[in-house]
C-alpha cells in the first residue's frame, strides 16, 4: 500500500512539473513574443498537449515493467509535444512571415505547427490502433458505451445552442442569431464539416482530457469529494490557462479574462465530469472540448483563424457569463453521476465515491 501511495506522488509530481511547470515556462515565452509585438499563435496549440504529456511521462517512468501500457502510442506522443514546444519557442526567437492568397501575412511557424499537429495526430492514431484492445483498455484509451457516449455528446449540442440563445438574449440580438446563425444552411452544414477535422487534430484535445479528466479528476474526487473535486479542477484548469488568457486570448484585459476562464472552466468542468462519469469513456469528453472550441466559429459566423486571439474581455460581461454557464451546465453537479456511482481512478481501478 505505501508502495502504490509513493508511486502515486511521483507520478503527480512528474505529471505537475509538465503540465504546469512547462506552461509556465512557456509563459515567459509567450510574454517576451507579445511584448516584442511577434505573433504567439503557436504556443496555444502546444500547451494543450501539456497535461496528457505529464501523465505519459509519468507512467514511462514509474510504471516501466508494465506490459500492458501503450508505451509507443506514449513515446510518439511525447515527440510530437517536444516538436511542437521547440517550434513555439523558435516562433519568438526567430519570427518569421508568410504571405497567403486571401489570407494576407501569417505566421511561418503557425502554419508549421498546424501541420505538425496534423501529421502527428494520424501519426498516433496508426500507434494508437497498433497498440490493440488489451493495452488500450488497462490506460484508459478505449472507447466505451456507445449509446451513453452518443447520448452525452448530443445533449452537450443542444445545451451549447441552448447557451449561445441565452448569451444573444442577454445581448439583445437573439433576432440575429435565430434568423443569421440558426437560420443558416451553412452554419448546419459547417457544424458537421468540423466533426472530421478533429481525426486530423485529436491529439490537442486529447492532450487537455486525457490530464484533466483522465488522470486528475480521479485524483481530486478522491481528495476532495465527487463534487468538490470536481469544482476545484475546474479551477486548476482555469489557472493552467493562465499564459493564453494574459498573453493570447485578451492582452489587453487580461484579469477580466483570467476571471472569465474560472467561469467558463468550471461550469464546463462540470459536465465533463459527468460525461466522463456516465460513459467511463475518454474520447467523450475529448469531442465534447473540440466541438466546444471549433464551434465558436460556426455560431458566431467569424471563420477567421484569429478568432479567440486579442478578444476584449469586460467585467461587466462576467455576471451574464457566470449566470448562463451556471444555468445551462451547474445543474449537473446534482446527478446521480456525483453521487454513488463508481469512478474509474486513473490507476484503472474502480473506487467508490
Amino acid at each position: 500500500m505505501d508502495t502504490d501511495k509513493t508511486m502515486e506522488r511521483k507520478q503527480l509530481v512528474i505529471y505537475l512539473i509538465v503540465a504546469y511547470g512547462v506552461t509556465y515556462v512557456m509563459g515567459l515565452f509567450m510574454w517576451y513574443g507579445n511584448a516584442k509585438g511577434i505573433d504567439v499563435s503557436a504556443f496555444p496549440n502546444a500547451q494543450m498537449m501539456y497535461p496528457a504529456a505529464g501523465v505519459m511521462l509519468a507512467y514511462l517512468l514509474t510504471r516501466r515493467e508494465d506490459v500492458r501500457m501503450p508505451k509507443w502510442f506514449f513515446r510518439i506522443f511525447l515527440v510530437l509535444t517536444a516538436v511542437m514546444i521547440a517550434i513555439s519557442i523558435v516562433s519568438v526567437m526567430v519570427p518569421y512571415e508568410i504571405s497567403l492568397p486571401g489570407a494576407g501575412g501569417i505566421s511561418l511557424w503557425l502554419l508549421m505547427i498546424q501541420y505538425v499537429i496534423m501529421i502527428g495526430s494520424v501519426v498516433c492514431w496508426i500507434f494508437y490502433f497498433a497498440a490493440g484492445k488489451e493495452k488500450r483498455a488497462a490506460y484508459g484509451l478505449k472507447w466505451n458505451n456507445s449509446k451513453s457516449s452518443l447520448f452525452c455528446i448530443l445533449l452537450f449540442m443542444a445545451l451549447y445552442i441552448m447557451r449561445n440563445v441565452l448569451a444573444y438574449l442577454f445581448a439583445g440580438q437573439l433576432e440575429y442569431f435565430a434568423v443569421i446563425i440558426l437560420g443558416n444552411p451553412y452554419t448546419w452544414i459547417n457544424m458537421f464539416v468540423i466533426l472530421i477535422n478533429l481525426l486530423f487534430v485529436f491529439t490537442a484535445f486529447f492532450g487537455e482530457e486525457y490530464g484533466w479528466r483522465y488522470y486528475l479528476q480521479p485524483l481530486m474526487q478522491k481528495k476532495f469529494g465527487a463534487r468538490g473535486g470536481v469544482l476545484l479542477l475546474g479551477v486548476v484548469w482555469g489557472l493552467w490557462h493562465l499564459p493564453v488568457d494574459f498573453f493570447y486570448y485578451s492582452p489587453e484585459t487580461g484579469l477580466a479574462a483570467a476571471a472569465a476562464q474560472q467561469i467558463t472552466c468550471i461550469t464546463l468542468g462540470i459536465f465533463f465530469a459527468y460525461a466522463y462519469r456516465k460513459t467511463d469513456n475518454i474520447w467523450v469528453p475529448v469531442i465534447l472540448h473540440f466541438l466546444n472550441n471549433n464551434l465558436i466559429a460556426v455560431f458566431s459566423g467569424n471563420y477567421s483563424s484569429d478568432i479567440l486571439q486579442n478578444q476584449n474581455v469586460l467585467w461587466s460581461q462576467l455576471p451574464a457569463s457566470l449566470l448562463v454557464n451556471g444555468v445551462v451546465f451547474g445543474g449537473f453537479l446534482a446527478s446521480r453521476e456525483f453521487r454513488t456511482r463508481k469512478g474509474t481512478g486513473s490507476d484503472g481501478r474502480q473506487d467508490d465515491e
